[in-house]
């Protein structure tokens, strides 16, 4: 008898690559995410130095 050689992918396979996906989309959105977060932080930064550095010239601002 000839032994059948199976083609595609088995059950396992295709749980392994769904798996595999899902959980490469859960780190990509906790990357996104996290990156989001840090560039948020940079901008918020920028405005509060700019308002104090804003307010501190308004008040000390020599007059001629």
């Amino acid at each position: 008898m000839e032994e059948q050689q199976r083609s595609g992918l088995s059950l396992f396979d295709g749980v392994l690559i769904i798996g595999g996906g899902l959980i490469a989309l859960f780190v990509a959105f906790k990357v996104l995410g996290f990156v989001a977060g840090i560039v948020w932080l940079v901008i918020k930064l920028a405005i509060v130095v700019g308002l104090v550095m804003l307010v501190a010239r308004l008040m000390f601002r020599r007059r001629s």
